[in-house]
């Protein structure tokens, strides 16, 4: 099953929002590695981030119920409830435990009691220093004043960028689409924070390579003292039942039995796309290492769309479980 991820928060099976909220909480602030510095904090941090990320949401918590953490990431397909309407469901952790802690606890200062200023003491410039000095967490929460004894105004800084997989059939790659997607933001109005969805358009150039990032910049949840984050999507290749992808080529691997292989025959190797092209070894032995170009069948080349990178073909030779004397005999006196 992989991670277990109620174990992780200390929770049960049964545990409600409010009760994965309260262990992401109260985890996220003994693990915080600005807090934390032991050698296992960076790591268990990270953990509690995903455990969260998976459990407080309810398509994610559904899949990974049914079909443990492989579940999330092996394509399981997605309904009208998938962030990304009915191109399957696949989740991949992005990685970035801090965007999770700062959308968990927007632009609320998590640590405040730890910082208890008076304006009215003398001496509140001097009281701040110290706690920048001391405090583990001087380094993200900054603070500016007018003067000594001067109040104290929250620096604005904006959140990490939120990171998601934007998985992509390569019938999709080759001819390039456009792909809408649903965020759910919170959004301040008249000084409250309200919950918004928003439509996000991607346009699919043709050959994109796995690993390109399309950033919708300030999209993230507003508040007030903050500057929202940027919303990224990461192009990630779908996994296809036929071929692989190898840059701009694509590969095939044709399944031929022995007697084929050593006789000849005829390969119908399957086009993306649609279609079929047959290869003709009735005159030739095919090996192990062997593979074949059909030029101009692969993807798109990213920068020149009008050139198309090779379908390469390679064999998977099935050998038989076993043979009987009298054939293993006559095998042995004709072949080199």
């Amino acid at each position: 099953m992989g991670k277990d991820y109620y174990r992780i928060l200390g929770i049960s099976k049964n545990a409600t929002d409010d009760d994965i909220k309260k262990a992401y909480r109260k985890l996220a602030l003994k693990y915080h590695p600005d807090k934390n510095k032991s050698a296992e904090a960076e790591e268990r941090f990270k953990e509690v981030a995903e455990a969260y990320e998976v459990l407080s949401d309810k398509k994610k918590r559904d899949v990974y119920d049914s079909y443990g953490e492989e579940g999330l990431k092996g394509g399981i397909p997605g309904g009208t409830g998938s962030p990304f309407g009915n191109e399957g469901f696949t989740y991949t952790f992005h990685g970035d435990p801090r965007a999770t802690f700062a959308q968990f606890f927007g632009n609320t200062n998590p640590f405040q009691d730890f910082f208890a200023f008076d304006e009215e003491m003398d001496g509140f410039h001097q009281q701040q220093q110290h706690h920048h000095q001391q405090h583990p967490f001087g380094n993200i929460f900054q603070f500016a004043t007018s003067g000594p004894g001067g109040a104290g105004n929250c620096q604005v800084q904006q959140d990490p960028p939120v990171e998601h997989d934007l998985y992509i059939g390569l019938e999709d790659i080759a001819s390039g689409c456009t792909k809408t997607l649903r965020i759910t933001r919170r959004v301040l109005r008249n000084g409250r924070l309200e919950k918004e969805d928003k439509m996000l358009t991607i346009h699919v150039k043709p050959g994109w390579k796995a690993g390109t990032k399309v950033t919708f910049a300030k999209e993230g949840d507003q508040g007030a003292n903050k500057i929202p984050a940027d919303v990224v999507f990461t192009i990630r290749d779908k996994p296809h039942p036929l071929f692989k992808r190898d840059g701009s080529d694509l590969k095939y691997t044709a399944r031929v039995t022995l007697r084929e292989a050593l006789c000849g025959c005829l390969v119908n190797v399957p086009l993306l796309g649609g279609g079929k092209m047959t290869l003709d070894f009735s005159e030739d032995v095919i090996s192990p290492d062997m593979t074949k170009r059909i030029p101009r069948h692969g993807l798109p080349f990213p920068k020149e769309p009008s050139r198309r990178g090779d379908l390469v073909v390679s064999f998977d030779i099935r050998f038989p479980e076993s043979i009987n004397p009298k054939h293993k005999k006559i095998l042995s006196e004709i072949l080199p």
